[in-house]
C-alpha cells in the first residue's frame, strides 16, 4: 500500500508517534517489533520483525526512544524513511528537518533551525532560530534550546532543560532534567543542575 507507514518498535514512544500520524494524515499504519510484548498497540496489530522481509520496507519511522538503538536499527535497514509531525507543532518553513525525525504535539522549530535524521523533538520542546541538531538527538518534553545552539549526534536533552543561546553540546552527551546549560558541554558528558555541572561521562559509542 503506497500510503502505508511502518513503525519499527512497539514502545510507549510508538504510541505518541501513532497519535501524531493519526491526527495529521490518513495513512495506514503497520507496527513491527523484534520482541513484541503484546499483540496490539492502540488497536494496531503488532507483527514480529522476524516474520517481515526487512529489505522491502518503505516509509519507515524507527519508533524507539533510545538514541543508540535508533542508530543501530537505521544502520541495519535499507529502507526509506518518513517523518511524523503532530498537527499542533509549529515549524518554520525556513527550517530543515531530516529523514525519520518525529516532532510531537506543541513543539516549536523556528527559522533556520536544522534538525538531523532520526531525531525526536518531543512534546512542547522549543528549538530556536539557527539551532543545529545532529542525527539521533532527543530533545525531551518542554526542553528549550535558544538561538544558535548546537547539539551533537546522539545527545539526550532531558525534560524541562534550558540551553542558553550560542552553546555547543557535544555528541552522545546527557543533559539532565531541568538542567540549565550556560556553557559548552563536551562529548559524552552527563550534566545536571542549575547551572549545569558535569558529574560523569557516558561510555564512548
Amino acid at each position: 500500500m503506497e500510503n502505508s507507514i511502518t513503525l519499527y518498535g512497539a514502545s510507549g514512544h510508538a504510541k505518541v508517534i501513532i497519535d501524531a500520524l493519526k491526527g495529521a494524515s490518513d495513512n495506514a499504519l503497520t507496527v513491527i517489533d523484534d520482541n513484541p510484548k503484546s499483540t496490539h498497540i492502540l488497536g494496531i496489530p503488532i507483527a514480529h520483525a522476524a516474520e517481515i522481509d526487512l529489505n522491502t520496507l518503505k516509509n519507515v519511522i524507527i519508533s524507539i526512544g533510545n538514541n543508540k538503538v535508533r542508530k543501530k536499527i537505521s544502520a541495519m535497514l535499507d529502507a526509506t524513511y518518513v517523518n511524523a509531525i503532530h498537527n499542533s507543532a509549529v515549524i518554520s518553513p525556513f527550517s530543515k528537518i531530516g529523514k525519520g525525525t518525529v516532532v510531537m504535539a506543541g513543539a516549536c522549530i523556528n527559522p533556520d533551525a536544522v534538525i538531523g535524521d532520526h531525531c525526536i523533538i518531543n512534546t512542547g520542546a522549543v528549538v530556536e532560530h539557527d539551532a543545529n541538531i545532529a542525527n539521533f538527538v532527543h530533545i525531551s518534553p518542554s526542553a528549550s534550546l535558544a538561538g544558535n545552539v548546537a547539539v551533537g549526534e546522539g545527545t539526550h536533552v532531558g525534560i524541562g532543560a534550558v540551553v542558553i543561546q550560542g552553546v555547543s553540546i557535544g555528541k552522545w552527551a546527557t543533559i539532565g532534567a531541568g538542567a540549565v546549560i550556560i556553557k559548552n558541554v563536551p562529548d559524552y558528558a552527563v550534566v545536571v543542575g542549575n547551572p549545569g555541572k558535569i558529574i560523569k561521562y557516558n561510555p564512548e559509542v
